[in-house]
């Protein structure tokens, strides 16, 4: 039975009339009958009055019940908007920084469609070693895309209020993208380790249907695990104050604003996140551990660079994205503040991504070779409409 304090601008009577209309009137009839039965003299009589009094307490305990249930739902309805208050920037500084986080969002975002674009067109980059690049460019972009835009709008406006269900979708998606990063990481070291260490096979095992098959398993397992989170994350009651300190709607700092048992949540994203997040991590140690083993065993130097440099971008982006993850998660953020904690969350949502295409661009002769025979293509289409005219 609902026992807490109802709201001061409201009466029991007006309460009980809008949250349980069909209780209410019953009792209504019932004070009316146990008034009349009362004044009555040729009606009093004990049994009647019980009676009547028993039913009247059965009535008022279940509109009670109603109007404990229905508030609890109303306060749970309420919470519509939630408040990013984003960085703490000082006024002159925002602008600039606004622009700088908007010409990097264009280059992170422009960057990974080129690499999609380039492996998609190009029939010298169709290996699966830039299929799972295009796919990981995929998973960038919506890191991005997902977070960047409400943090640029925080940035100038001193926060940015997004809706309650914005914040679930955001969660949704930026859960999607973390786990299938994870996996696709893990997926390319494999490849990296099939290449290198057993390459007479490699052609045999990393076949077209495998490829495709672990790159569904990879978004299919981000989708699946992320919609449990957030699933059990939007059933929680939130009573206020509906801020977070913070650039996107995280984990944690939503579910600081439940009033309801979180521990149901934390405990199935500890039982399903940790290992999504370490197996890979340890299956990518011990490939690499076999890469290296196998690289120092080819004789000449020029053999052992040329092999390393093909999975040399790949480990770049590793070190910086679990690095990131590791920082953030694992160690114990009490002596850490929440700029500090903010600025970890930006180098896994927005530098990583940032550096995926520039990485594999630079340091990838394929991916440079592509781009320049469609540069020198389109230029030369160009020239040829200019001289039409």
């Amino acid at each position: 039975m609902y026992t807490g304090p109802l709201r001061s601008e409201r009466s029991w009577s007006h309460v009980s009339r809008q949250y349980s209309p069909d209780n209410y009137i019953r009792a209504e009839r019932l004070v009316i009958e146990y008034k009349r039965c009362a004044l009555n003299p040729e009606c009093i009589c004990a049994a009647q009055i019980c009676s009547i009094s028993c039913r009247l307490t059965s009535s008022i305990k279940k509109m009670q019940n109603d109007v404990g249930h229905m508030i609890r739902e109303d306060n749970h309805s309420m919470v519509k908007d939630i408040f990013l208050v984003g960085f703490h920037i000082h006024s002159s500084l925002k602008i600039p920084s606004f622009l700088l986080f908007l010409i990097l969002y264009n280059v992170t975002v422009y960057g990974n469609i080129m690499i999609t674009i380039l492996v998609s067109i190009s029939p010298n980059l169709k290996h699966p070693m830039f299929f799972f690049l295009a796919n990981l460019s995929i998973s960038d972009i919506m890191f991005t895309t997902n977070i960047v835009p409400k943090m640029l709008c925080a940035i100038v406006k001193e926060g940015v209020t997004i809706s309650f269900l914005g914040c679930i979708i955001q969660l949704q998606f930026f859960g999607i993208s973390l786990v299938a990063q994870c996996l696709l990481l893990a997926v390319m070291s494999y490849d990296r380790y099939l290449a290198i260490c057993n390459p007479l096979h490699y052609v045999y095992i990393m076949d077209t249907t495998l490829c495709v098959q672990l790159v569904a398993l990879c978004w299919f397992l981000g989708f699946v695990i992320s919609l449990v989170t957030v699933t059990m994350t939007s059933r929680q009651d939130f009573c206020g104050p509906h801020v977070i300190d913070h650039f996107f709607c995280d984990l944690v700092p939503l579910l600081k604003l439940s009033c309801s048992d979180t521990s149901s949540v934390i405990l199935e994203n500890i039982l399903l996140a940790t290992p999504l997040t370490l197996f890979p991590l340890v299956f990518i140690s011990v490939t690499y551990i076999y890469i290296f083993i196998t690289i120092l065993k080819i004789p000449s130097r020029n053999g052992r660079e040329k092999t390393f440099s093909t999975c040399s971008s790949h480990l770049t982006i590793v070190g910086m994205f679990y690095g990131t993850l590791a920082s953030l998660y694992v160690v114990p953020s009490d002596g850490r503040s929440l700029n500090a904690n903010k600025v970890l969350s930006l180098l896994y949502t927005f530098v990583t991504p940032l550096f995926n295409p520039i990485i594999y661009s630079l340091r990838n002769s394929e991916i440079k070779g592509a781009l320049r025979k469609y540069v020198f293509k389109a230029k030369e289409e160009l020239k040829n409409t200019h001289s039409v005219q």
